[in-house]
């Protein structure tokens, strides 16, 4: 029931944004937009996609590494590209459980500490995202007013993650904060503490590994590598829209599209990371028509190629399972 609940509240998300997006578009106009794009540029954005998700496989590579230091790129690249096509057409982020629960054994890594790197490497993007708001808002200077799109300032929302970032490099500084969040639970209900306890205990102890050394600084500079590739991208496609008037915007529309799909929607967010991702090449400058092209094509990019690597990817994993 809690599925079902889930699965229909992300369809009437998917759905509001659908029509906010359309009601008043100029489809017509939208065509324009998207005839007759620089495919330079288009090709450059495709560059710069195949080396942000290089980075992320090497990233995740680095965490399995202490567990599996044997383990090469594309041993990786598979499970990694598997999740993303299958987040990509299935519900309930049915992908990111996929590479948790179902590679353990092709990674020659148990499930646990597999669970333990996909969780840290969503707190590393989320994070890095968050920095990259706040300096987008600096940099972009929205002509609506950064408050007005986002509620707080970009200094707030650059501190807050530089604070985050901190607890990463010093991740036992965590243990005493889940230790107070775990008694706080169990007050209201010890199975649900017990979920916490067993969640976040996994977490730290892989955290604090992956702290040791320069490790860690090593992830959040891979972090940041990742995201300003995907951002390089978002610009790329701008710069290939005549349009786009200011192509700025992209670096604005990459952290708030981003951070979009966090809400409830269908497999591959859509509305609800397009209806944000325009409004904030809007904020920057630029038309709801050329808005609209940008996040249409910005869409994209990150779904198709990603969907097509993913489902060769599952090709080769069945057929490698099923000789061993």
């Amino acid at each position: 029931m809690k599925r079902a609940v889930q699965f229909v509240l992300g369809l009437a998300f998917a759905g509001l944004f659908v029509w906010l997006i359309l009601r008043d578009l100029d489809r017509e106009a939208l065509a324009r937009a998207l005839r007759n794009p620089d495919w330079r540029w288009l090709a450059l954005g495709l560059v710069f996609w195949t080396c942000g998700y290089s980075v992320r496989v090497l990233r995740w590579r680095a965490m399995l590494a202490v567990a599996n230091p044997a383990l090469g790129f594309w041993r990786c690249a598979v499970p990694f590209l598997a999740s993303i096509a299958a987040n990509n057409v299935l519900p309930f982020r049915l992908g990111d459980v996929l590479r948790c629960l179902a590679f353990s054994r092709w990674l020659a890594v148990d499930a646990g500490t597999v669970t333990a790197t996909v969780l840290a490497e969503r707190l590393l993007d989320l994070l890095t995202v968050l920095i990259a708001l706040g300096l987008a808002v600096l940099m972009v200077a929205p002509r609506e007013g950064a408050p007005g799109l986002l509620g707080v300032g970009a200094t707030v929302l650059v501190a807050l993650a530089l604070l985050a970032l901190g607890l990463l490099l010093v991740p036992g500084a965590l243990r005493p904060l889940a230790r107070v969040a775990e008694a706080g639970v169990r007050r209201a209900s010890p199975a649900a503490a017990d979920r916490l306890a067993g969640f976040s205990g996994p977490l730290i102890d892989t955290l604090v590994l992956l702290s040791r050394g320069r490790k860690m600084a090593g992830l959040i500079a891979a972090s940041a590598l990742v995201w300003t590739c995907e951002g390089a991208v978002y610009w790329s496609v701008a710069m290939a829209i005549p349009a786009m008037t200011a192509p700025v915007a992209a670096w604005l529309a990459l952290p708030v599209g981003t951070l979009a799909t966090l809400l409830p929607s269908t497999p591959g967010y859509i509305g609800t990371f397009d209806y944000f991702a325009i409004r904030a090449a809007e904020a920057g400058g630029n038309s709801t028509t050329a808005a609209t092209a940008f996040a249409v094509l910005v869409h994209a990019y990150f779904y198709i190629p990603a969907t097509i690597l993913g489902r060769i990817s599952l090709l080769v994993w069945r057929l490698q399972r099923g000789r061993e």
